[in-house]
């Protein structure tokens, strides 16, 4: 059959499928079921006969789609939460994972930018922290603890004061991809510009280890997740831009609802991440650096398995139930 006639045969019950994933077709998960095996027999026939084209793309993510939809019906509000962070965002993330790629790549990309033009240009440092944090870091260095700013305020009112920016800063990074991922773009930039030209500083002055000790014990969660938000916002911005079989506005809808719950899982990292600039950071001074080094890997291992490595374990599994 021909692949413009195997569309054409099948195009009515392909739309039933996005109708039922956009909610606007009522159905309990039997239903859901049944469509679901007459999906997969179509995914299966189209690779075989059609392998390099857009129809497979089109039907994986419809099957990946429905099954989300199934085993999300199927849950308890019981269970609900632990569902959302152990199966339901590793498989948003498998099914984005090339948005985690362009802002990992931006990231290490701007912060490069950031180094460099801490290097050649004197004041570009000043001008992207402004003089006064300048000098009073300088300051610090000369007493002989670069990261004594986090030692301002107390321990609690650090963490929620902290907390409460960091979250402010990771809605804006995500909530800007409305206008297209411009705005992220926007917000990504100053922040991974800023990262760069810190730690450049840091090294022009001759205490680099020292800036990293203290810094990434709380940053390694922080950055982490500030990337993971900006991913988000893209996803955001390409659910307005490239709405492809869908309309523009059941497209926003969709990837409205996966981007959102994707911001919304770093929200325990963000949190953690503030605790620990609150009440770790401003004694790093005084640890061992193997201490500081545990602390730095092990929350960057952590919050890295969690977005790299198992959204591919869980989507084996779900694979592997499916088959």
């Amino acid at each position: 059959m021909r692949e413009v006639a195997f569309i054409k045969q099948n195009k009515a019950k392909w739309l039933e499928f996005e109708l039922a994933i956009l909610g606007k077709s009522k159905k309990n998960p039997d239903e859901l079921a049944s469509l679901y095996i007459h999906l997969v027999n179509d995914l299966s026939y189209a690779q075989t006969y059609y392998p390099k084209s857009k129809t497979v793309i089109y039907l994986n993510h419809l099957a990946s789609q429905i099954f989300q939809k199934i085993y999300k019906t199927k849950r308890t509000e019981k269970n609900r939460i632990f569902y959302f962070f152990q199966t339901e965002i590793p498989l948003l993330l498998y099914q984005y994972k090339r948005y985690l790629v362009y802002a990992f790549a931006l990231f290490f990309i701007t912060v490069a930018i950031g180094v460099v033009s801490a290097k050649y240009d004197a004041d570009f440092v000043r001008l992207i922290l402004g003089d006064q944090y300048v000098n009073m870091t300088l300051k610090n260095i000369k007493s002989g603890n670069p990261v004594a700013v986090y030692k301002s305020g107390s321990n609690w009112g650090s963490f929620v004061g902290i907390t409460v920016n960091n979250l402010y800063v990771g809605a804006k990074c995500f909530m800007y991809g409305i206008f297209g991922g411009v705005g992220t773009f926007y917000i990504f930039l100053q922040n991974s510009l800023m990262l760069g030209a810190f730690q450049y500083f840091f090294y022009q002055q001759g205490v680099f280890w020292q800036s990293v000790r203290g810094i990434w014990i709380h940053g390694a969660m922080e950055i982490f997740a500030i990337v993971i938000e900006a991913a988000a916002g893209f996803i955001l911005g390409a659910s307005l831009l490239f709405p492809k079989t869908y309309s523009r506005k059941d497209s926003f809808k969709i990837g409205f609802k996966n981007s959102f719950k994707i911001f919304l899982s770093t929200f325990p990292f963000t949190i953690s991440a503030g605790f620990l600039e609150g009440f770790i950071t401003r004694y790093a001074v005084d640890f061992a650096n193997w201490f500081s080094s545990f602390i730095i890997l092990f929350t960057l291992a952590l919050i890295s398995f969690y977005y790299l490595i198992y959204p591919f374990i869980v989507h084996k599994k779900m694979k592997s139930l499916r088959e």
